[in-house]
């Protein structure tokens, strides 16, 4: 019997080669499974017929964009996800629904075997596998370019032997993954880490440096989850894409950084997130009128705990469902407004109002009016700095005797 490959399909040189070849090396049939998460570009019914042109045995296109903003993005936004406070998990958040589908696609099809294009030097085929591990561990693995050495270059030479319906020519001097919830570039002059990045590299993003009118948001949460533009009600994805648009042309959302990669390596990375770093900044401020002070500092060491599983690949682990567990918890009370000014690469909030603060004006005010019983905070200081006192004078006598 003839064993099948699940192959998760982009549509480009590297996953299209792939199809022939995995059916030669495995003398299988391959089902290509391309998933839509938002990253544009060219039309998914395009994509499919190139697959099928390559000689899959089938194809399947997902519109997984919705899916992806509520289901990933969405709880990213609810854990303030930022891997080494300042990525917003833009590829990381996509793979575990690539994933998810890839499993459901093995078993509609009878498949023995799931494939990816991930090198064996980045983050995404840890991702990919252990997804796989947790979801479907009965499933086979082959990464080609990873475990036959696969390179660019013998890539091309298979496609032009094969005479595959896919540009081989065209190559772009990055390496670049983009969907709703931003975009990724790396490689190329990038990997000389004193070069600055150019405006070329962008697309998500116009340049915060030239002069424009500023733009001004107010973003609608219910219980942590983003609701409304403006007090216009909209799905998940659509108030991603349209924020996206709106802080994108205020150049908001760019990163240069160099970060910790999984399998041990630094690299240099540029990532363009308009809305991600948007709607984090406007969630983080009603957190902070909405949320008690202990359960907020602690909650900030489980948002950075729940950013490094997801970046690690384990979106499907035990600790990230008990890590979600608490945040959700938390955010039962996270309802509100926030307003921020969209200007000149920053999203700067404004203004915050919620029916469920903890702000209170007349504690707070300094002016006629003040409800704060100031005669309470003597014995309260005294209380307070009772432990380093005698701390302090602990210390003195052992100085003292040690003379």
């Amino acid at each position: 019997m003839t064993e099948k490959v699940v192959l998760a399909y982009s549509g480009g040189l590297d996953t299209s080669v792939a199809i022939p070849y995995l059916a030669e090396q495995l003398d299988a049939e391959v089902i290509a499974v391309a998933i839509d998460v938002g990253q544009g570009g060219e039309d998914m019914a395009e994509i499919k017929a190139r697959a099928l042109g390559c000689g899959a045995v089938a194809a399947e296109v997902i519109d997984a964009r919705e899916e992806f903003a509520a289901e990933y993005c969405f709880p990213a936004v609810y854990a303030n996800a930022l891997y080494m406070d300042r990525y917003p998990l833009v590829s990381a958040l996509s793979r575990p629904l690539i994933v998810k589908h890839l499993v459901a696609a093995a078993e509609k099809h009878g498949a023995t075997i799931v494939s990816h294009g991930c090198t064996g030097k980045g983050n995404d085929q840890v991702r990919f596998e252990a997804g796989l591990a947790a979801l479907a561990p009965h499933l086979k693995i082959v990464a080609p370019a990873r475990d036959f050495a696969w390179t660019r270059d013998k890539a091309i030479a298979f496609a032009e032997e094969k005479q595959l319906p896919i540009d081989v020519t065209k190559k772009s001097p990055y390496s670049i993954d983009q969907n709703l919830w931003g975009r990724a570039v790396e490689t190329g002059f990038l990997e000389d880490i004193w070069n600055g990045p150019i405006e070329d590299i962008y697309s998500y993003s116009d340049n915060p440096a030239e002069p424009r009118d500023a733009d001004e948001v107010i973003i609608t949460f219910m219980s942590g989850k983003p609701v409304a533009l403006d007090g216009v009600k909209k799905s998940a994805f659509d108030l991603i894409h349209e924020l996206n648009e709106r802080a994108g042309a205020q150049g908001i959302g760019r990163i240069d950084m160099v970060e910790d990669r999984l399998v041990g390596i630094k690299s240099r990375e540029v990532y363009e997130s308009p809305a991600g770093i948007t709607l984090i900044a406007a969630h983080m401020e009603l957190e902070n009128v909405t949320i008690e002070r202990e359960q907020a500092r602690f909650k900030r060491h489980v948002d950075q705990r729940w950013g490094e599983l997801v970046y690690d690949g384990l979106w499907f682990s035990p600790l990230k469902d008990s890590l979600e567990a608490f945040i959700e918890d938390t955010q039962a009370h996270v309802t509100g407004e926030v307003r921020l000014t969209l200007h000149a690469g920053k999203a700067t909030v404004t203004g915050r109002r919620s029916e469920t603060s903890l702000y209170d004006f007349d504690l707070a005010t300094y002016d006629e009016g003040d409800a704060f019983d100031q005669s309470n905070a003597r014995g309260f200081v005294e209380l307070w700095s009772l432990p380093s006192k005698l701390a302090a004078a602990r210390n003195e006598r052992a100085k003292i005797e040690g003379k």
